[in-house]
């Protein structure tokens, strides 16, 4: 199967039930199947839509599988016979459904979805935004329904095609209230609940925004795979060019303030460190300072490394596909620009191109240094301006002195031309600075020492002075050289200690998992793609460093200096460190559930030590009174050691068999008998034994698909748990209703109720979180009721009760076929 084909998956993308995503699905297989292909349904989903289940005429499908599962059947796709019948194009529904488990399968369908996809299988799918791994918890603060089924964004995002169905929540809306989604008796609650305006408008919305994104990932996947350097204005992006002085918070608010202008727009920052220096005035303070600013702003910092800053500010600018570059006006003063040229700004005004520059003024604009901050070494331009300097300077000198010949005295001439000479040292170094003084020596003694207008080179005075001037000229050449290495050096040291204090900056933000790392590193250095391999790889282009034992960092792009190897050498070293941390954690995983048995075994040995004792002594001493010879006892006094014998021995069976059960829970070997159950049949018995207990609101509740014997139980655990922490004179509420497909049982009781912290603990067994006594069993109440309750394919979870109290709310699917299984949200209020 090696040489197959890969088969493209599609995926119609909603931002909720009923905007038509299978509609659209099966319209798509018609199309095609009309045009040739071999079409095939894998597996539909109509919710007994007219509409939808019309679309299926005239298409083939693949029969379903029956499956049992703890007493239930149910139906799924058939991926074997899918497999065998390998059409063209399969149409699977319902992408992050999760399979029935047993005979092999998948435990979810996007998982059937990729062998199909294997095997060389074209595949259409359909997907609600709230089933994305990314989204999960932003769905449930949002409509405050958790979302079990999900798919990882990484599996959609690789798909051939996402077309987002879109409808506006008013429109849905009217489709919902005409029937057209859900059955009628469910069309008010869902209104009134999931179906919310402002739900359905930020479901919206965080729909459009993951297919832009996406979009916008296949536009620079396509622009760097053709090259193109040139920006397309598809999207305003607003990169602010950050230096770590003081201006930066008012770059940062004012690229802001231009992104908001388009809705949509993107802000990133980015900071240059330059490996051969770094412009005058950084502090790290204010970058760590405005890095935070500009995520509280909803922007991106980005730290690149780069010799020429303008260079790689545009640069950086084009492959984000950036629009306007934001930049400050220079600190320099104007004395300062005349030296040293155009500073950043101009550079980067020259290299835009298409891309807009606005150019900030700031408090601190004009107030730089009169030192040129941002030439540290001796560039291009000095190595030519040395000698040229060296030459010229001297002579203009001379023409300048030989005007005030009369005036100044030879030792002030001297001094002058020394002067000249060091500031030739200064700009070109050692070479300039020996012909500086080579040029000045000569010109000195031809003008200046007497006989005026002849060389005295046999003069000692003039040996003398010439060798004064070379000697000085050296030693300030000298002395410039090493300061220039020294201040080179600190540089370098400065941007390596910068950009490692970036990445550990984000390390400690959580942004360690490998795939940032590499991000990270790609970004920073410039690269065309990091990848932690095995080995090495042996192409042109590719740098590699050792990253742990075993693996190794590939970058793929430009050749890298020495100084950025040393740098990419401790990133390597991090992205090592977060391979360990990931292997600790799988080999932490697998330990877990060890010391989780460990804990469970010396829990129960305790409570055992105790709990099944009392009982158990109790029925004995019974017992053995009964059994003595030694005392008569009256009837009356035979029945109570009678009463006592039998209530400690119901109690021993009743905690003897909560551990069976529970044992048989965690062991998957509990057997179920789900069938129609309702709730009239199991509270009778589940309440005989507790007093004090309301009922109300469950006569019209519809039956659920349970088993009876275990619900009576899960119910019964529940009152009983409720009857403990209810106050004497208050009694506790046993109410019901039914919602989108299931019914939910409440438990209401009107105790201390519950801190948020103990939630967790709750359900753990061996534990009795808010009882005072040592008497009341062995803590496995509320975590046999929620096991049971699982195990039925329900949820049991705590809600607090109005006024005071805890809520423990059981749901439990309905027995009755559902006509609409999406979603799987509340949609109707409490008790």
């Amino acid at each position: 199967m090696s040489d197959v084909r890969p088969g493209r998956l599609k995926v119609y993308l909603g931002a909720a039930p009923g905007v038509g995503k299978t509609y659209r699905m099966l319209d798509e297989g018609r199309r095609r199947a009309a045009r040739g292909a071999d079409v095939v349904i894998g597996f539909a989903e109509c919710h007994g839509r007219p509409c939808t289940e019309a679309m299926l005429d005239g298409l083939e499908t693949v029969g379903r599988v029956s499956c049992s599962y703890r007493g239930g059947a149910f139906e799924e796709m058939d991926l074997g016979a899918v497999l065998d019948r390998h059409p063209q194009v399969a149409i699977v529904d319902e992408f992050a459904h999760s399979n029935v488990p047993g005979d092999g399968r998948n435990p979810k369908r996007w998982q059937d979805i990729e062998t199909l996809l294997d095997a060389g299988i074209d595949v259409v799918t359909a997907l609600n935004i709230q089933h994305l791994e990314s989204l999960n918890d932003v769905v449930e603060k949002i409509t405050g329904v958790p979302q079990h089924e999900t798919v990882p964004d990484e599996v959609v995002r690789r798909a051939w095609q996402i077309e987002l169905v879109d409808m506006p929540p008013e429109g849905l809306r009217r489709r919902m209230a005409h029937g057209n989604i859900y059955a009628p008796e469910k069309i008010d609650a869902a209104l009134a609940n999931y179906f919310r305006p402002g739900n359905l408008t930020a479901l919206r919305q965080l729909a459009l925004l993951w297919t832009a994104d996406r979009v916008d990932e296949a536009l620079q996947e396509y622009r760097s795979q053709h090259g193109i350097g040139r920006v397309w204005e598809t999207r305003e992006r607003v990169v602010v060019a950050l230096t770590g002085g003081p201006e930066g918070d008012t770059l940062v608010r004012r690229a802001a303030r231009i992104a908001d202008r388009s809705a949509g727009g993107d802000l990133l920052a980015v900071h240059v460190a330059r490996s051969d220096g770094l412009a005058a005035g950084v502090s790290h303070a204010s970058l760590a300072r405005q890095r935070r600013l500009v995520e509280d702003l909803g922007g991106s910092y980005h730290s690149v490394v780069g010799d020429d800053v303008p260079t790689a500010l545009v640069e950086f600018a084009r492959a984000e596909n950036a629009t306007q570059l934001v930049l400050g006006t220079s600190r320099r003063g104007r004395l300062a620009r005349f030296l040293t040229g155009p500073g950043t700004g101009e550079t980067v005004t020259e290299l835009s191109g298409d891309i807009d520059v606005h150019r900030v003024t700031h408090e601190r604009a004009g107030r730089g240094t009169l030192l040129p901050s941002r030439r540290r070494t001796l560039s291009t331009a000095r190595l030519i301006a040395g000698p040229v300097a060296g030459l010229v300077l001297p002579v203009l000198l001379t023409a300048l002195l030989a005007q005030l010949r009369g005036t100044l005295n030879l030792t002030s001439e001297a001094l002058l031309f020394l002067l000249a000479v060091v500031g030739v040292a200064c700009i070109g170094g050692v070479a300039s600075a020996v012909i500086a003084s080579v040029t000045a020596s000569l010109l000195l003694n031809y003008w200046f020492i007497p006989p005026i207008g002849a060389f005295t080179l046999d003069d000692p005075n003039a040996l003398v002075a010439l060798t004064v001037f070379a000697v000085v000229a050296a030693t300030v050449a000298a002395v410039v050289d090493r300061s220039l290495r020294l201040s080179r050096r600190s540089a370098r040291a400065t941007a390596e200690a910068e950009t490692m204090s970036s990445l550990a900056g984000s390390i400690v933000r959580g942004e360690a998992t490998i795939p940032a790392l590499l991000e990270r590193t790609r970004e920073t250095f410039g690269m065309e793609s990091a990848d932690l391999v095995d080995e090495p790889p042996d192409a042109p282009g590719v740098t590699a460093v050792p990253a742990g034992p075993g693996a190794f960092l590939a970058l793929r792009g430009r050749t890298l200096s020495s100084s950025e190897r040393r740098v990419l050498a401790a990133f390597a070293a991090h992205v090592g460190s977060a391979v360990e941390r990931a292997r600790l954690a799988e080999a932490a995983a697998e330990v877990e559930p060890v010391k989780a048995a460990d804990r469970l075994r010396t829990a129960l040995l305790r409570a055992v030590g105790h709990d099944l004792r009392t009982p158990l002594a109790a029925g004995w001493a019974a017992v053995t009174s009964l059994r003595s010879r030694d005392v008569a006892f009256t009837e009356e006094d035979r029945d109570e050691l009678l009463a006592t014998a039998d209530e400690s021995m119901a109690k021993l069976s009743r905690l003897v068999d909560n551990l069976l059960d529970l044992s048989r829970l965690e062991a998957g070997a509990l057997t179920l008998d789900l069938r129609p159950t309702s709730l009239e049949e199991v509270l009778p018995p589940a309440l005989a034994d507790v007093s004090g207990v309301r009922v109300a609101d469950v006569e019209d509740i519809p039956a659920v698909l349970a088993d009876p014997p275990l619900l009576e139980r899960v119910i019964a655990n529940l009152v009983g748990n409720a009857a403990r922490h209810t106050p004497p004179g208050r009694t506790v509420l046993v109410t019901a209703s039914a919602l989108a497909g299931r019914v939910e049982l409440r438990v209401v009781d009107r105790g201390p109720g519950l801190p948020a912290d103990g939630r967790d603990r709750l359900f753990e067994p061996f534990q009795r979180l808010g009882d005072t006594d040592n008497a009341t069993g062995l803590g496995l109440g509320l975590a046999l009721a929620r096991g049971l309750t699982e195990a039925m394919n329900g949820t049991l979870g705590p809600e607090d009760t109005p006024g005071g109290g805890l809520t423990m709310v059981v749901s439990l699917p309905l027995a009755a076929p559902i006509v609409d299984a999406e979603p799987t949200e509340q949609i109707a209020g409490g008790p």
